[in-house]
């Protein structure tokens, strides 16, 4: 299985923490940090390349699956392969292989319905790169490995490696809000005017299907799923780094 450079520095913490080597780890996680951040900026293209008005109305259309789409209840027959409909999600942010293995490795806990949906979008990953994420979780745990060290260096790197993950889930709601909920937003207000004089853009806009206005492409509630990463981790991580400053020997 080929791993990304961004990936290579996983097996590195995980023997890390095996072998107590606290410098290792943090050293792998600086790296890790750096390489979250170069996602970020490369996701920030999108503002520069795409045009919301046309993500909204035409690209985003075909992204869409035929699974938890109101437009397509129950799925979409393949001709010549069965006759009864099949279902399959959209192309989805939460199908990265990377921020899984991320989730992972840093003991990021999802609320119930979203952890199931992130579960659940495995399956349309490669075999070995679902594998990995498995492999990972069974790991010895990398936020316990770091509360029992006196390491500020390991501690810094760690948290600022949760730092930079919660920064691009929060990045990701605010491409979702200028990319799918403004343009919905428009896209009803032209419905309700119902103008003989709309403009290119309005005519893009109007073409999405009303029913995947509050859907992302693989199929979950845009803001419900999104919000829920951010939050849900968010909290569990004070809580640590507080107990980590008073007692760094326990």
């Amino acid at each position: 299985m080929h791993l990304s450079a961004r990936a290579r520095n996983i097996p590195t913490v995980i023997n890390g923490v095996r072998c107590g080597d606290s410098e290792a780890v943090a050293r792998a996680l600086e790296d890790i940090s750096q390489s979250i951040q170069d996602m970020t900026d490369k996701f920030k293209l999108m503002h520069v390349y795409v045009d919301p008005s046309v993500f909204y109305g035409i690209m985003r259309i075909y992204l869409s699956g035929w699974k938890d789409n109101p437009c397509m209840p129950k799925g979409l027959v393949y001709e010549g392969v069965q006759a009864e409909p099949m279902e399959y999600s959209g192309g989805s942010a939460a199908q990265s292989s990377l921020l899984q293995c991320f989730d992972e490795l840093l003991g990021v806990q999802h609320e119930a319905k979203s952890g199931a949906f992130l579960s659940r979008m495995r399956d349309y990953m490669p075999p070995a790169h679902k594998l990995l994420i498995q492999d990972i979780s069974l790991q010895p745990s990398l936020k316990s490995f770091v509360r029992q060290q006196a390491s500020e260096r390991l501690n810094q790197a760690f948290r600022h490696c949760v730092a930079k993950l919660l920064a691009l889930r929060s990045y990701h709601i605010n491409v979702v809000s200028r990319f799918i909920t403004v343009p919905a937003a428009h896209a009803r207000q032209l419905r309700t005017l119902r103008s003989q004089r709309q403009e290119s853009e309005g005519e893009m806009i109007s073409r999405a299907p009303i029913a995947l206005e509050q859907r992302g492409t693989g199929g979950s509630g845009i803001m419900s799923f999104l919000k829920t990463p951010t939050s849900s981790p968010h909290m569990p991580f004070c809580t640590f780094w507080a107990e980590s400053v008073e007692s760094p020997e326990q």
